[in-house]
């Protein structure tokens, strides 16, 4: 290469728009289908599990894989986990009601999905502190979230269900009105670029660092 020639590098970004109302969207229609049912309003989960697949699940892993793509950590991490909670959830219905063959009863117990609730819990409580320092919808729906996961688990365990089934089937139903909340208000502030509905300034609570540096390639790894 001469003096006189230059090597031009073209660097290529495919922008995506933030997925995060259809996510919200997702979580929040999931939850006000299941409350109607906690409620008594309707019976039975058969017809749940479409909503649970596709909005539940799909739509908020969708969302959480262009939140990945876009570095929003904290967005990809907890639509990616609650999608994936609603596809499980989806599938333990379905099982239950034989979509997939005759269930011996001998080797299925039901409330093994209280455990799973436990988990999703404890995991959630950090996701809660997280969401400190996001916005105040956001916090209200987490701890929504950590009141309707104990409370489901010990209903689904027939510990205290007058007192627990009924706080699932309202925090629930609050999870619900404040996603549709949420999804609208994320939807109409980045359509119109200014803010249309509020969701809240962070609490503030928990002051954030310098993000971390990205961990090398393993075969960096290996080479060094």
């Amino acid at each position: 290469m001469t003096s006189t020639q230059h090597q031009v590098v073209a660097e290529t970004r495919i922008v995506m728009a933030d997925p995060t109302a259809l996510g919200v969207f997702g979580l929040a229609m999931v939850t006000f289908v299941a409350a109607s049912q906690k409620l008594g309003l309707t019976s039975g989960s058969a017809y749940i599990v479409p909503w649970a697949m596709f909005l539940g699940s799909a739509a908020q892993i969708w969302a959480s894989t262009v939140d990945f793509k876009k570095n929003n950590y904290f967005g990809a991490t907890v639509l990616g986990a609650y999608g994936l909670f609603w596809m499980a959830v989806s599938m333990h219905w379905a099982i239950g009601q034989g979509w997939l063959g005759t269930v011996d009863p001998a080797k299925a117990d039901p409330t093994q999905l209280a455990y799973a609730c436990f988990g999703y819990f404890i995991f959630s409580i950090f996701i809660m502190i997280a969401s400190f320092e996001t916005n105040k919808v956001f916090t209200a729906i987490l701890v929504l979230i950590n009141v309707l996961l104990p409370s489901l688990g010990l209903a689904i365990l027939k510990i205290e269900p007058a007192i627990f089934s009924p706080l699932a089937a309202w925090s629930e139903l609050g999870i619900s009105l404040l996603g549709f909340y949420a999804a609208g208000a994320i939807f109409l502030n980045n359509f119109f670029g200014r803010t249309v509905l509020p969701l809240g300034k962070p609490l503030g609570l928990i002051r954030k660092g310098p993000a971390l540096p990205v961990a090398a390639p393993a075969s960096q790894l290996k080479a060094a």
